[in-house]
């Protein structure tokens, strides 16, 4: 991640990270997913650099799933150059139940992060001076997409004359524009008074964010989108964080990305491969693989898009 703007030391950052994250068995057995791997650092560590290079040092996160091992990894942040704040959602309910249980430890403005995407930008610090300029009461960061089925799996915006948000639609049918939402807001306090009056949906049945953001539009809230977002990777399936350390490769130009830790054989070849820490590979071409941390990859043929665990290699 980079951004480049003025210190926000007012703005607190919020990132939610309490989903158990199903759909990326069998590694969830061992890991919440914020902590897997890109480029041998947990998504949430991606997460923390950005809110340290924008000035944030107040950081809350809602942990749920696997809570103890987020706060044993990350401690209270001082590793990150922020101070982390825990909170707990019991049961899950949603993004905008999941946000509202932040709200005691949030005083002002704050910048949200869901836990589970990873994405690069060079442009967000842009959010933040609409925010401060236009006197905005929510900035929502979008990507424009080429594909519509992108877009039905997310949500998406409708802009009115003065080229703000009048409408926020979650996984849409048909959309009416190519926007998709990203995962990132910017918003100010009241947010947490449309979280009160949102009603679970008949879909999911939870309480979803986008509703909150609708009560403030109806409530005559002003609201931007900022198309700020260069990639962006919801890790949901293995094969997700293959790509998603493959891509991070590709775009600091390197080959692989071993962890100093890791022992690597003299024999073995390594195409777009990360190695986390204490891994060792022996004599072995890999290519589009991700070797966890304490995982031991054995001399043998050659070996394309896998996740070797300490107990799992599974290939995608």
């Amino acid at each position: 991640m980079t951004a480049v703007t003025t210190p926000m030391t007012e703005l607190t950052g919020v990132i939610l990270s309490a989903g158990k994250g199903s759909r990326i068995d069998p590694f969830n057995a061992h890991y919440p997913k914020p902590l897997l791997p890109i480029g041998n650092m947990p998504i949430l560590a991606h997460h923390l650099a950005f809110f340290r290079e924008v000035g944030i040092r107040k950081v809350v996160i809602v942990v749920g799933y696997m809570m103890d091992r987020i706060i044993s990894h990350l401690g209270r942040g001082d590793a990150y150059g922020v101070e982390i704040t825990y909170v707990e959602q019991e049961k899950i309910l949603g993004i905008a139940h999941a946000v509202g249980q932040a709200e005691k430890h949030v005083q002002g403005p704050f910048l949200l992060c869901l836990g589970d995407i990873y994405y690069t930008s060079s442009r967000i610090g842009s959010m933040v001076d609409r925010f401060r300029t236009e006197n905005l009461d929510a900035v929502l960061a979008v990507k424009q997409e080429t594909d519509p089925d992108i877009v039905r799996k997310n949500f998406t915006v409708e802009l009115n004359e003065h080229n703000l948000i009048k409408r926020v639609i979650e996984k849409p049918l048909k959309p009416t524009c190519l926007l998709k939402g990203c995962g990132i807001y910017l918003f100010s306090p009241w947010i947490f008074d449309c979280i009160r009056r949102t009603p679970r949906t008949a879909l999911r049945d939870e309480y979803e964010i986008t509703s909150s953001i609708q009560i403030m539009l109806d409530d005559g809230g002003r609201v931007a989108a900022a198309d700020v977002i260069d990639s962006d990777l919801n890790v949901t399936f293995p094969m997700d964080l293959i790509d998603g350390n493959v891509s991070f490769l590709r775009t600091q130009g390197l080959q692989h990305l071993v962890d100093p830790t890791a022992t690597v054989a003299l024999g073995a070849t390594l195409n777009l491969c990360t190695v986390g820490a204490n891994a060792r590979v022996d004599a072995r071409e890999l290519t589009e693989c991700v070797v966890l941390p304490g995982a031991h990859v054995a001399a043998g043929p050659p070996l394309h898009r896998a996740i070797i665990s300490a107990d799992v290699l599974l290939r995608c």
